[in-house]
């Protein structure tokens, strides 16, 4: 059954969701199932709200009490996550059970002409199955009336292009916040007039508004404190103000598969982790090896106008960022280890945030100590040791002390399968100071038995100091073997190598699949493709993606799926969103196919084509096309589903079908003899 509301009868709209509360979660009372019987799979059922569900005029005071009595005995579960209150309440009423039924404390003051909300969201479950009782909301108004008006919407994460479930909508009437154009502190600053709740599809449906323009924001509220915390909860917000008196029609019904009402969106909140906000200090200065020390600064992008030390000279040292945010530094020693005394002391020149959170120049002294702590292993070895040559001495033997492992420090698999696109990638623990590409060697055996020489050079990442790539012209059929003779590299602690040897095969084409994708994009617009498998891992990627033809080789066989990012500043990856500069994230989209597919079959020796119409797949989004996408993709969901059943054969219980999660952000299933949405009015 679905229901279309239009926007210019909001008492049908309240008398619709009552219908839903009504006719959906309702049924006639048993008085117990005989043993052996079918189990009970449906929730408890009201029978008496003391005052009245949807009451009007009540009074100011916080002590009331509210009484819900049900057919069966409930039970709360995760109280604390799932009951709310609209507006929120400086003190959160008390829900307590008591009979067949559960008692709410009001303990604060209520605010004049106020309707309040009280949603339990999936707490209130019967006492045997815990068939929880969906979207149960208590109801009452401190004036006259009811507000009635209702809003649609989903909540979607902006970089995974899929839903994002139980996040809180919060509504603020647009002129008691103010202008917020340049900062927004709205929501540090005011308290939501209304809020609603998505459901793990990310749909939600927000009841008891006014006719009035709002503010619409999102928190996802990790730690249930009813509080924005950046940096830690996902905020999402519209631009502009949305009256709900004024929006398009939409369709509402009962999600059969997940048991609660879910809707048409009229609103699209794409959700995304802010920065948050931290002061500038030099938090922490350590010397954890002798020739390393690391910095560490409170916050990302510090600005830096100088390091020196008292005993290195100005060319003895190296840094290099650690992080992404470079709010981590480590510092690189490149003098002998002799002439690097136990204490370095020196300064760094930077700005630090004052109390008033202005940045102003500072020096700060460093001393940064190390000395050689011996391990419990090495003391042991070191004692064996010395008992041998007292021994081998006693004897009046000549005793050799035994070659000492090399303190040189390197990760590279010296065996396995090479992709030629990535190279071998090796990792040392310093930076290098030499390196003799020269004495290298790289031999290939070929099938026919004959061995050749392959040129070989290694090829430092740009990224990193301490990464390089061995890169040769890697072709497959064949055994390759590199060798890194004693003292080919030397790092600037003065470690070098012993002897390396590593033994390697090179991926065979035909066991993978090639995908050659034709993009055509807008003029001036650069795009991140990112090819990931069925379960949204990332597998590769192409950066600086622009009009014209897009390969990936080498894809394993097994489900793929695209993400595409449209990279308008074009520094190659996605760029996050700013709540307070008002500035929306990048916009990214899993690529779907004229068919509404999205997810696609690789296979060994294939070769797949696809044509990605950029100015489609970023087209503005609207109602329509957004209540098509979810409607594709949850018809994806289910057949994928269905073709799981299939595979697993009749053996499959009927336990095990599948519970709605809303992992996929689609809608639910509605019915199996219509489609999910009709069309636009």
């Amino acid at each position: 059954m679905k229901i279309r509301f239009p926007h210019t009868l909001p008492v049908l709209r309240a008398c619709a969701v009552l219908f839903f509360a009504s006719a959906f979660f309702s049924r006639c009372a048993s008085m117990m199932v005989p043993s052996g019987g079918p189990r009970d799979t449906l929730p408890p059922v009201i029978v008496n709200m003391t005052p009245d569900n949807f009451s009007t005029g009540r009074p100011l005071v916080g002590h009331e009490k509210i009484y819900i009595e049900f057919d069966e005995f409930v039970q709360l579960k995760d109280q604390q996550k799932e009951f709310f209150t609209s507006p929120q309440m400086k003190k959160k009423p008390t829900v307590t059970l008591r009979g067949r039924g559960v008692v709410i404390q009001l303990r604060d003051t209520l605010l004049p002409n106020t309707t309040y909300a009280l949603n339990f969201g999936s707490a209130l479950r019967d006492n045997n199955e815990g068939n929880p009782l969906h979207s149960m909301r208590y109801v009452f108004s401190t004036g006259p009336e009811i507000d009635s008006m209702i809003l649609s919407g989903y909540t979607a994460d902006a970089y995974k292009a899929d839903s994002v479930s139980k996040t809180f909508i919060w509504f603020f009437p647009a002129d008691s916040v103010g202008s917020v154009e340049e900062y927004d502190s709205t929501l540090f600053n005011h308290s939501p007039a209304v809020i609603a709740r998505a459901e793990n599809n990310g749909i939600f449906i927000a009841q008891n508004l006014k006719p009035i323009p709002y503010r619409v924001y999102a928190v996802q509220d990790k730690n249930d404190n009813q509080l924005y915390e950046p940096g830690s909860d996902q905020v999402g917000f519209l631009d502009g103000t949305f009256n709900p008196a004024e929006m398009p029609d939409f369709a509402m019904w009962y999600d059969s598969l997940r048991q609660y009402v879910s809707a048409e969106p009229q609103l699209y909140l794409r959700m995304f982790t802010d920065r948050a906000f931290r002061r500038q200090l030099l938090s922490q200065a350590e010397r954890p090896l002798q020739h390393k020390a690391m910095l560490y600064f409170s916050a990302p992008h510090p600005q830096i106008d100088s390091i020196r030390f008292d005993s290195i000279p100005e060319g003895g040292f190296i840094v290099e960022p650690q992080t992404a945010g470079r709010d981590t530094l480590a510092v690189w020693f490149t003098v002998p280890s002799a002439q690097l005394p136990d204490t370095i002391r020196g300064s760094v020149v930077y700005f630090r945030h004052d109390s008033v959170n202005t940045l102003q120049r500072v020096t700060e002294p460093l001393k940064l100590s190390w000395r050689f702590i011996e391990t419990k292993e090495q003391e042991r070895e070191r004692e064996r040791l010395e008992r041998e040559r007292r021994k081998a001495e006693e004897a009046g033997e000549e005793w050799v002390e035994p070659k000492k492992p090399s303190p040189f420090v390197f990760k590279l698999p010296l065996s396995g399968e090479v992709n030629p696109e990535n190279h071998l990638a090796v990792d040392f623990e310093y930076p290098l100071a030499r390196l003799d590409s020269a004495a290298m060697l790289l031999t290939v055996v070929r099938p026919d038995q004959s061995i050749e020489d392959v040129p070989v050079r290694f090829v430092r990442d740009t990224a990193s100091l301490r990464r390089w790539y061995v890169r040769a012209p890697w072709k497959s059929g064949g055994q390759y073997t590199l060798t890194v003779p004693a003292g080919a590299i030397t790092d600037i602690a003065g470690f070098s190598n012993d002897s390396i040897v590593g033994k390697y095969t090179v991926l065979d084409p035909e066991k993978f699949a090639t995908v050659k994708i034709d993009v055509r994009g807008r003029e001036g617009v650069q795009y991140v493709v990112q090819l990931l498998d069925g379960s949204g891992a990332l597998k590769q990627e192409r950066r600086h993606v622009v009009s014209g033809p897009v390969q990936f080789n080498y894809v394993a066989p097994g489900e793929i799926r695209f993400r595409v990012i449209e990279d308008l500043d074009g520094n190659g990856r996605w760029d996050t969103g700013d709540v307070v500069a008002r500035r929306q994230p990048e916009r990214a989209e899993m690529f779907v196919d004229e068919q509404g597919e999205d997810t696609f079959a690789a296979k060994a020796n294939w070769e797949i084509e696809f044509t990605m119409d950029m100015p489609r797949l970023f087209a503005p989004v609207t109602m329509q096309s957004l209540s098509r996408l979810l409607d594709e993709r949850e018809m994806q969901r289910l057949r994928r589903e269905e073709e799981k059943r299939a595979k697993e054969g009749p053996q499959r219980s009927a336990s095990s079908a599948p519970q709605s999660s809303g992992t996929m952000g689609g809608f639910g299933g509605r019915s199996s003899s219509a489609g999910m949405f009709q069309g636009m009015r």
